[in-house]
């Protein structure tokens, strides 16, 4: 009977200990550390010539980090070059080839100029004046109808020239893109290609994220909705070593207007409550926190 009243008392005192324990707990919520992870893809096919990065590596925005073989399309830019030069060197001079026009132009004014003078000293006909205003005025038409030509001719020479000039800068565009440049600051979580493997246009090269700063993806019951606010400074603490816990200042960036079910994997103050709201946390990271790391959180 002593033993049966021991064993009881032994129950309540554990059932106390652990009330006492989760009565006490000072978070208001918890969930997991996330950051905004991005997929860098290829832009370009082929071969990729030099892929120089490792995961964990730390890179920079506008780093080169590798380039694809663009053998062909260099090759295709040096063609459209020439063929530019060939459709350019056919530009009509048009200075050299109106310039004789314009000569006997000028001669034939000074024809009629002597001419007007011999007329009024009755020594020439008026037929000889009427000849010489007709061969300028042929000489005229002569020189309209060459420039209208020529201008035509150098304006579809222009056009062709610009359409080579379009497949130039298309041609640019992609040796650009066979340069695999590291578009945001981060670390490198994942490496999906290698050195001398091929590629294609949206094959994922690797994945990035910038861990500088972290966010924790907590849940709160519709009670604690009211209570924060985004922008707020909130509690985080994480689990450090022997046991203890590391505080960190995060600021409420996004709470979510719409409730959900309870994740599984997540824990809340109303371990009861079926419909909870997200909301993420941001926190500077000094190295500690990881991804997927459990946090908790205090408003």
């Amino acid at each position: 009977m002593n033993r049966k009243n021991l064993t009881i008392q032994l129950l309540a005192l554990s059932t106390l200990f652990f009330s006492c324990k989760n009565n006490g707990l000072e978070s208001d919520a918890s969930g997991t550390f996330e950051a905004t992870e991005t997929v860098i893809s290829a832009e370009a096919a082929g071969k990729i010539l030099a892929f120089d990065i490792d995961e964990g590596d730390v890179l920079t925005a506008a780093q080169t980090i590798g380039y694809i073989d663009s053998t062909q399309l260099y090759l295709s830019k040096l063609q459209l070059q020439q063929n530019q030069k060939a459709i350019l060197s056919g530009r009509p001079d048009t200075k050299v080839q109106l310039e004789a026009l314009q000569k006997e132009l000028d001669n034939a004014l000074s024809d009629k100029q002597r001419i007007e003078n011999l007329v009024k000293g009755n020594v020439a006909s008026q037929k000889q004046l009427d000849d010489a205003n007709t061969r300028i005025a042929i000489l005229q038409s002569k020189i309209a109808a060459t420039k209208s030509t020529l201008t035509t001719t150098t304006s579809t020479i222009n056009e062709q020239s610009g359409t080579v000039a379009i497949q130039l800068a298309s041609v640019e565009d992609q040796l650009r893109k066979c340069r695999i440049v590291n578009p945001v600051n981060g670390t490198v979580l994942t490496k999906y290609a290698n050195a001398f493997e091929v590629t294609a246009p949206g094959k994922p090269l690797y994945k990035i994220a910038d861990l500088t700063e972290m966010y924790l993806r907590a849940y709160i019951t519709a009670d604690q909705f009211a209570k924060a606010k985004i922008g707020d400074k909130v509690k985080v603490s994480i689990d450090a070593a022997e046991g203890n816990s590391k505080e960190y200042e995060g600021v409420v960036e996004w709470i979510s207007n719409k409730s959900e079910f309870t994740p599984k994997t997540i824990q809340t103050k109303d371990e009861r409550a079926n419909l909870v709201y997200a909301m993420k946390i941001r926190v500077k990271n000094d190295g500690l926190i990881k991804i997927g790391m459990y946090g908790e959180v205090k408003f």
